[in-house]
């Protein structure tokens, strides 16, 4: 891969930790800002509703300008929330600055998409897409852990004043290896042809099967602290390596969805996505038996992240070459709008005395209406495919 991509997976490696590293940490938060876990989990809601707003406005406020400029401005938003989210003396001061984090997160991974499927050949697409995704697998694989050790050991806002240390490298990475033009540089599209592709029903079909697969995932990974010790009966002490094998089947599969997408993406999605839904079902089943449920935890990471790459190149194509900038921003903005709608439904679950056991079967559900919206709009291109083969009568 060319080293802007790899630039760009030192950002998304950044921006990942940040969403993620609360999960590790929602019990010290809690503790410190005396709130419950569920109003704890919030802080990720909150993030991924920032990053919903943010990703369509900053995208079409920033469209003419140059793509490297807007990815530096991105970190350096990201850099300095963090540093007020290590600051932040009460929980809704925290709220406001992981919300002013979130807004560099879906323009970044947007904008970042698009740079990145430019400086590949098209056979490559997705696997550039995937490359830069590394940056969210390995921000799993070791950021996460790391953070949540942080809290343990140091306190967490040490945690987040290691991420803003994080920022500032990959701000000096991305200056270093991006080139000045690239992407859409030479031809910007107009404010009228970005918002078009919101009028194209398989553009909104592909929104909402991120919004709904990616979000069963969440159900679960959102209060992955307290199950694993307080249901699984784990101690908190391995909590770490157990999100450590998360990162490792993160990685795996990010890298498998690439490929998949880039041999056949109809197959890909579907097949990804029902993936997702059976190791759901699998922990609904499982979660109790402490090794099946590590076993299962690797296989959720690897399930998930397979998603990844072919729910963004689907949303990619179909948007077509003028309203991608925007789709692909959308489409991050989905996967955070899922990542919301899990952990709502999760703390939901929670409050309505259903228990940690019950997050499973949930998420299950949720991912399995991603699988239905997917099959239904491959049937809308197989239909659409056979109309214009039909001979005009």
């Amino acid at each position: 891969m060319p080293p802007a991509v790899l630039a760009l997976t030192a950002g998304a490696f950044g921006i990942g930790t940040t969403e993620f590293i609360i999960m590790g940490l929602l019990l010290q938060v809690a503790a410190d800002m005396h709130v419950s876990v569920p109003v704890a989990g919030l802080l990720i809601s909150g993030y991924a509703l920032g990053v919903f707003v943010g990703a369509p406005v900053l995208t079409l406020a920033t469209r003419r300008m140059p793509r490297k400029t807007v990815l530096l401005a991105l970190m350096a938003i990201f850099t300095l929330g963090n540093a007020a989210c290590a600051l932040a003396p009460t929980y809704e001061l925290l709220m406001a600055a992981r919300v002013l984090t979130s807004l560099a997160h879906g323009t970044f991974f947007g904008v970042g998409s698009v740079v990145a499927t430019s400086l590949v050949a098209e056979d490559k697409r997705a696997s550039a897409i995937s490359t830069m995704f590394i940056g969210l697998t390995v921000a799993t694989l070791l950021g996460v852990p790391f953070g949540a050790w942080f809290g343990l050991m140091l306190g967490w806002r040490a945690a987040f004043w290691a991420v803003t240390v994080i920022g500032l490298i990959a701000f000096a990475v991305v200056a270093a290896l991006v080139p000045g033009h690239v992407g859409n540089d030479d031809k910007p599209i107009s404010l009228a042809e970005e918002v078009a592709v919101l009028g194209r029903p398989q553009v909104l079909l592909g929104l909402a099967m991120t919004v709904f697969g990616f979000a069963g995932l969440f159900v679960v990974f959102t209060y992955i602290q307290p199950i694993l010790t307080r249901f699984t009966g784990f101690s908190e002490t391995a909590v770490s390596p157990i999100l450590l094998v998360f990162g490792v089947g993160l990685a795996i599969g990010n890298v498998a969805g690439g490929k998949l997408a880039d041999r056949g993406l109809a197959r890909a999605l579907i097949g990804t996505l029902a993936a997702l839904a059976i190791v759901l079902l699998g922990l609904a089943a499982l979660l109790s038996v402490k090794i099946i449920s590590v076993v299962l935890i690797l296989l959720l990471g690897v399930a998930a992240f397979a998603t990844v790459a072919p729910l963004q190149l689907r949303v990619l194509e179909a948007a077509g070459p003028s309203g991608r900038t925007l789709a692909s921003s959308l489409n991050i903005a989905a996967f955070n709008l899922g990542n919301a709608l899990g952990a709502w439904a999760g703390g939901v679950t929670i409050d309505r005395g259903l228990g940690l056991s019950a997050l499973p079967l949930v998420a299950a559900g949720v991912t399995a209406i991603g699988l239905v919206l997917a099959l239904w709009s491959l049937q809308l291109d197989r239909t659409a495919t056979a109309v214009a083969a039909c001979p005009a009568e």
